[in-house]
């Protein structure tokens, strides 16, 4: 008997390829974040008011994008559950795992918080496949080797145990990568039902409600008046090219590809950090560097062109 192979349709590979790039320039957008933070920190903000002025900023785009999700799609109202679950994930995703990976950044260099949140996505896959019986297929097994051992050999000259309050800061963006991994793994069934936009406008309005209630609660309003016209100007940025464009992006990659495929591709983040943080914070960039960055980038590639 003849095998007859069955093509994989058109449409859903460019789809495939369309949720590939969204997820991968989200990661980049992502990736500048913690180089905003540092250099915010030169001027003497702590990390929740920080945090605050990026969510203030970022709540008009999220509002806006509320309201044009429910004119244009006709969107029927929400469910008491889906309430619940916007709730939970939008203080897990973008009110938690931000405020202790913006706490960790007072301690450790931008490298090595890149290289903690990179744990996510074996975190992801592990949460997946505990939670839903996933099982964790060859390709996606290849790209985290690929991955992996790009990432140590990347960060492997950079870490050291004697920096100053390193445990406390690696334990924050640790809890900030755990908290971002089970956002992942609980939006990728809401994301289906409410849509990217809608999903993300909702959400992340309800993370900026939740760090404005918490500022309120421990620092008097008026001190966001009273910072650097630097720190608002780093403020605006993060907000708009590090936190609302690739929030987006990364509900519509998600959707496409599934949250275990973003998160593989999201391996590439501590390479731009690198990258970034060589031009804008003077750390290091060695040849061992540029190795691991093509090993990381041969495993986002691995995972992004699979059928």
């Amino acid at each position: 008997m003849t095998d007859i192979t069955i093509p994989v349709p058109r449409t859903r590979r460019t789809g495939s390829l369309i949720g590939a790039l969204f997820a991968f320039t989200a990661t980049f957008a992502f990736s500048a974040k913690a180089v905003l933070v540092k250099l915010a920190y030169i001027h003497s903000v702590d990390a929740l008011t920080l945090l605050t002025l990026r969510m203030l900023f970022s709540l008009p785009f999220f509002l806006m994008a509320a309201v044009w999700s429910l004119r244009s799609n006709g969107a029927g109202r929400l469910e008491r559950r889906d309430w619940v679950t916007l709730g939970i994930l939008g203080f897990l995703g973008f009110y938690l795992a931000s405020l202790f990976d913006f706490m960790g950044l007072e301690y450790i260099s931008a490298s090595l918080e890149r290289l903690i949140v990179f744990l996510y996505p074996t975190l992801v896959v592990l949460l997946a496949a505990f939670f839903f019986r996933k099982r964790i297929t060859p390709p996606v097994i290849t790209a985290l080797v690929l991955s992996y051992a790009g990432i140590l050999l990347v960060f492997a000259r950079d870490v050291s145990l004697d920096q100053n309050n390193i445990l406390i800061g690696s334990a924050l963006v640790f809890g900030s990568t755990l908290a971002y991994a089970l956002y992942l793994i609980g939006c990728d069934g809401i994301i289906t039902r409410l849509g990217p936009v809608r999903f993300t406008a909702y959400a992340m309005t309800i993370s900026c409600l939740i760090v404005g209630f918490h500022f309120g609660l421990t620092h008097p309003v008026a001190e966001l008046t009273l910072q650097t016209p630097e720190v608002y100007k780093l403020a605006i940025v993060m907000a708009v090219f590090s936190t609302v464009l690739p929030a987006f992006m990364l509900s519509a990659g998600i959707r496409r590809i599934g949250a275990g495929k973003a998160s593989i591709i999201g391996s590439a983040g501590p390479v731009f950090t690198i990258v970034l943080a060589y031009f804008l914070l003077g750390e290091s960039l060695s040849g061992d560097q540029l190795i691991g960055a093509v090993l990381v980038l041969a495993g986002v590639l691995w995972i992004s062109v699979r059928k």
